[in-house]
C-alpha cells in the first residue's frame, strides 16, 4: 500500500512537471495558429490564421534568408568545434603531461569570464580581420570552447587505452587511431556535444546583434526580434516564427536524445 501511495505521488509529480514544461511549446504552437485578437483574448484552442500567419511573416520579414543563415552557421560551427574540441580533448588526456594540466586550469578559468566583458575586443578583432558580416566572425567565440574540451577530455579518460596501443603496434599513426577508432567509439560524446554545440550556435542572439550588420547576414533570433520592435506587435506572426526556430533544436534533440545522457556521463560503448 505504501508502494503503491509512493508510486502515485511520484507519477503524479512527473505529470505535472511535464505538463510546466511542454506548456509553452503548446501554447506557442496554438498561438502561431491565431490571429491577434484571439491570443490576446487568452484562447487555448487552435484557430485557422496560420497560413495567413505565415503569409505576413514572409512579407515583413526575409524568413528563407534568415532560416539559411542560421543552419549554415550553427552547423559549420558545430563541425569546426566538433573537431577542434575533441582533438584537444583526447590530447590533453592521452598525451598527459602537468603543463597540460596547467594549461587545463587556465582554460577553465576562463569559463568564469562573462561574455560581455571580451565582447568589445572580439569585435575590434573582428573588424581588424574584416570578419563583419561573416560566417567566420559568427563562429569566432565559438570555434573552441573550454567546455567542449572538458567534456571529451573527461569522457576520453574512459576510453580503452589498451585499443590505442594495439593500435600503435598494429602501425597506425595517432591521426588514424583518432579518427578510425576513436571517433567511432565516442558517438555518445559526441551526440552530447553536438546537441549542446548546435542549440548554443542556433539560439544565439548577442553576438549577431553586434557582428551582423548587414541585413541579408540576419539570422532567425534577430528576425524574431525585429518582429518584436514595432509599435504593434502581431502576436500570431511572432509565435509562428518562433515555432520555425524551434524545430530544428527540437529535430537534433529527438535524434541525438538517446546518445545525449550517455555522453554527458561520459559512457563509452
Amino acid at each position: 500500500m505504501k508502494v503503491k501511495i509512493s508510486n502515485i505521488f511520484m507519477y503524479g509529480f512527473l505529470s505535472v512537471a511535464a505538463f510546466l514544461s511542454l506548456f509553452p511549446l503548446v501554447w506557442t504552437l496554438i498561438a502561431s495558429t491565431n490571429a491577434n485578437a484571439d491570443i490576446l483574448a487568452g484562447t487555448l484552442l487552435p484557430g485557422t490564421n496560420l497560413f495567413q500567419n505565415f503569409a505576413r511573416l514572409t512579407e515583413l520579414t526575409n524568413l528563407g534568408r534568415a532560416f539559411w543563415n542560421s543552419a549554415r552557421n550553427a552547423m559549420l560551427a558545430t563541425f569546426i568545434s566538433m573537431v577542434i574540441c575533441s582533438l584537444a580533448g583526447y590530447g590533453f588526456e592521452i598525451f598527459y603531461s602537468k603543463a597540460k594540466d596547467r594549461l587545463m586550469s587556465i582554460l577553465l578559468l576562463s569559463m568564469m569570464i562573462p561574455f560581455a566583458a571580451i565582447m568589445i575586443p572580439l569585435f575590434q578583432l573582428a573588424g581588424n580581420l574584416n570578419l563583419l558580416n561573416t560566417t567566420l566572425g559568427f563562429m569566432l567565440p565559438s570555434l573552441s570552447t573550454a567546455f567542449l574540451i572538458m567534456l571529451f577530455r573527461q569522457s576520453t579518460r574512459t576510453f580503452p587505452r589498451e585499443m590505442i596501443e594495439a593500435a600503435r603496434i598494429d602501425g597506425l599513426n595517432e591521426l588514424s587511431i583518432f579518427v578510425r577508432i576513436y571517433v567511432p567509439t565516442m558517438k555518445s560524446t559526441y551526440a552530447a556535444a553536438i546537441t549542446i554545440t548546435f542549440m548554443a550556435a542556433w539560439n544565439v542572439f548577442l553576438w549577431p546583434r553586434i557582428i551582423m550588420i548587414s541585413p541579408d547576414s540576419i539570422t532567425m533570433p534577430l528576425l524574431i526580434s525585429n518582429l518584436m520592435a514595432g509599435y504593434v506587435a502581431d502576436f500570431g506572426v511572432i509565435m509562428l516564427a518562433v515555432t520555425i526556430a524551434t524545430l530544428p533544436t527540437i529535430l537534433i534533440f529527438f535524434f541525438l536524445q538517446r546518445y545525449f545522457a550517455e555522453g554527458v556521463l561520459g559512457a563509452v560503448k
